[in-house]
């Protein structure tokens, strides 16, 4: 009896989420702000996929309401992040 195909997907965006924050500090290291993006893009796909890191996130909206309005506006889907600073 093998995993579920949804259950494996689910597994590899996890682990991709994971590979983005750890490579994050490294590409923090080259000019620019990359390292910003990549740990942003690694934090959606973990928030999205694993139920722990949703329930941190929860908390964290919940204790700073304002940091929260502003991630999830980032996180939207169809916008540009021009539009979702504005």
């Amino acid at each position: 009896m093998g995993t579920k195909p949804q259950s494996r997907w689910r597994l590899c965006w996890m682990a991709l989420g994971w590979l983005l924050i750890v490579l994050a500090p490294v590409v923090g290291l080259l000019p620019g702000p990359g390292g910003i993006f990549v740990f942003a893009a690694g934090a959606a796909l973990l928030i999205r996929y694993s139920h722990w890191a949703k329930r941190r996130y929860v908390q964290l909206k919940r204790r700073w309401p304002r940091l929260g309005r502003h991630a999830d506006r980032m996180m939207r889907r169809g916008k540009t992040a021009a539009q979702a600073i504005d």
